[in-house]
């Protein structure tokens, strides 16, 4: 299948075809980095490493350069950093270092360069001469600004009317205007602000716009035109919208990238995400409570072009789907962080990421997986693919093969002990069984495969068997232990609970 992909600017879900295949060129719209990031910044860094994946997936891992940017100059950045009475690099590189072990946790992959606007200033700079040379921009009172007005087709990706393009710019309101619409590509440096000596003839020193940054960045490490541009919805207007009109401008192109995409807005409990009624979440907090696998498969649930509701409810139910799929993926090799998919997985997602297809495949899959090794092999294989088993890869010792995942797990990654709230008793049947399963598997009894491939179903027989025997259903009881006896497992009841060995 080809790779379709919506493009905002046309409004239409068009054949993606890179400008050149052996060099696959996407940018993402990043964090400002002056506090923990929230769940709804989470959703686009998800939703492009997916994009990421599959662009790798498609035309060679060496062939895909994906930029994701870092904004670490900023009003709300200056005001964090006086609030804290620290260094604006301190909190910018503290911020910025939390923000990667957060999106590492969602499973995603580090981007190909993640620049930092600090470190463009001269590519900013050399920007705004280019347009102040053209025509496109202006010098007035220690400020650039740029012309919209000298842009006739400005608005396109936004199409929004005149009026509500300067009701909703986030413009100051200035008497040196030449137009309501215009905004800054650089201003000058308030005392104990970042400053840097100002383009244009201005004298003094300055600092950059929000959207002149990305574009700058964009161009150092993409080129003039690339092939896709992505970020939240909210993006579009005005940043993407003024990004466009920037590199446009500056270059004499027509397009700046030639695909848009953008992800739908994220909201809490069916509420706006807002911290006066409390429903204010950053990543590190849910990640306190859940593992990253389960914020990330909640988010792949949905198209990335529709709005989400996240809600506990749902965090709880995908977690009794990561533990059904641990499970289905137990008779599997560990697999690699760029594991290797199915063909089916891969026609999905090159649907417009149709993610929650997607998802209902590997439901279905999961249901044949753990009956035999190729199944759950291509099972687990699929799952890494979209970024979810992030720990089940080839650090897992190999005499742990043949013990089911939760073992694994809680031998391999405390991460486990946070998925449910945590049942000690239970933890404890679950390590003495499979102590006994491990034991005679390492001394390499003979053990069927159908025994290996039911290991779990044992365990809930067990589990089902002594309810039975609580609600004082012998009958119940003894029939779970001839169904077990016809597997070849041998019961021992014991005032401690029950025990098992195989049958030799």
């Amino acid at each position: 299948m080809e790779l379709k992909l919506y493009d905002t600017l046309t409004r239409e879900k068009r054949v993606f075809t890179p400008i050149d295949p052996a060099r696959v060129r996407m940018y993402v719209c990043g964090p400002t980095v002056y506090d923990f990031a929230h769940i709804g910044n989470a959703r686009p860094v998800i939703v492009f490493d997916v994009l990421f994946r599959l662009l790798r997936h498609l035309y060679g891992e060496s062939h895909v350069t994906y930029v994701r940017n870092i904004t670490d100059v900023d009003d709300k950045i200056n005001a964090r950093a006086a609030e804290r009475n620290i260094p604006i690099r301190e909190l910018t590189d503290e911020t910025y270092k939390n923000f990667k072990a957060d999106v590492a946790a969602l499973g995603c992959l580090p981007p190909t360069v993640e620049p930092r606007a600090t470190e463009h200033i001269e590519e900013m700079k050399t920007l705004i001469e280019r347009l102040v040379k053209s025509g496109h921009a202006y010098a007035a009172e220690d400020n650039v600004l740029f012309n919209v007005p000298s842009m006739p087709d400005y608005g396109q990706l936004s199409k929004r009317p005149l009026d509500e393009m300067i009701a909703g710019s986030r413009v100051e309101v200035a008497p040196y205007k030449k137009d309501p619409q215009d905004f800054v590509l650089w201003k000058p440096s308030k005392p104990g602000e970042p400053g840097w000596p100002s383009p244009a003839g201005i004298k003094g020193l300055g600092r950059p716009g929000w959207h002149i940054e990305c574009s700058a960045m964009a161009w150092k490490h993409l080129g003039e035109t690339f092939d896709i541009h992505g970020g939240g919805i909210d993006l579009v207007f005005p940043h993407h919208e003024n990004e466009i009109a920037q590199s446009r401008c500056a270059f004499h192109t027509g397009v700046m990238a030639n695909t848009w995409m953008h992800n739908g807005f994220l909201q809490v409990e069916g509420e706006k995400m807002s911290k006066s009624l409390g429903n204010f979440f950053t990543i590190r907090e849910l990640l306190e409570k859940w593992p990253g696998d389960v914020l990330r498969l909640q988010m792949l649930m949905t198209h990335y072009r529709q709005p989400i509701d996240w809600t506990k409810a749902s965090s709880t139910e995908v977690s009794g789907t990561i533990d059904t799929w641990l499970d289905a993926a137990r008779l599997s090799k560990p697999a690699e962080t760029y594991a290797n998919p199915t063909t089916e997985l891969i026609d999905i997602l090159s649907d417009d990421l149709n993610t929650p297809e997607a998802v209902s495949y590997l439901h279905a899959l999961a249901k044949h997986a753990g009956k035999n090794e190729l199944d759950s092999q291509n099972f687990t294989n699929n799952v890494v693919f979209l970024g979810i088993f992030r720990d089940f890869r080839t650090e897992v010792q190999p005499k742990y093969k043949g013990a089911s995942l939760e073992l694994v797990e809680a031998l391999n990654a405390v991460e486990w002990l946070r998925r449910t709230d945590l049942d000690l008793e239970r933890l404890a049947a679950i390590l003495k069984r499979e102590a006994e399963f491990l034991k005679y598997y390492n001394k390499r009894r003979p053990i069927s495969e159908a025994l290996r491939a039911d290991f779990l179903l044992v365990n809930k027989k067990i589990e089902e068997r002594l309810a039975a025997r609580a609600a004082k259903d012998f009958k119940e009881s003894d029939r779970i232990r001839e169904e077990l006896a016809t597997m070849g497992v041998i019961l021992k009841d014991s005032k401690d609970g029950a025990t098992w060995e195989v049958a030799r």
